[in-house]
């Protein structure tokens, strides 16, 4: 098995994660998501209406694999927990997507501006499992 470390490194340097979450039911919900590292876990931004927040909350269990933009897995799937972070922690993964992502995200930041603002996003924190 590879050290935690390298798997971290491994699916933060794709450019697209495949976020597995699930329902109340144990039914399992992928979305691919865009993966920034940060320290010793993963970090995703998201709506915070969004379908995959309210399942992080009901239960934080999740897994991720490298995917493609349309969700296909590019590797083995990896379990962890995954938390909604404070409002305050919000700019913190916002500066670590414009890292990454540069003027990508960027555009993103703007049609989110004209949706409803910064307030309606927020960050993910995923922590690996072993």
């Amino acid at each position: 098995m590879e050290p935690l470390d390298t798997v971290l490194d491994d699916l933060a340097a794709g450019k697209y994660l495949l976020l597995t979450t699930f329902r109340r039911d144990g039914t399992p919900v992928a979305t691919p998501v865009w993966v920034m590292r940060d320290g010793p876990a993963l970090a995703v931004c998201s709506a915070l209406d969004a379908g995959k927040v309210k399942r992080i909350r009901n239960s934080g269990r999740v897994t991720v694999c490298a995917s493609d933009r349309r969700g296909a897995p590019r590797g083995p799937a990896v379990s962890g927990i995954a938390e909604v972070l404070a409002p305050g922690d919000r700019a913190h993964v916002i500066e670590l997507m414009k890292r990454k992502y540069g003027l990508l995200a960027r555009i993103g930041l703007v049609g989110s501006a004209l949706r409803g603002g910064r307030e309606r996003m927020v960050g993910i924190r995923i922590r690996l499992d072993g």
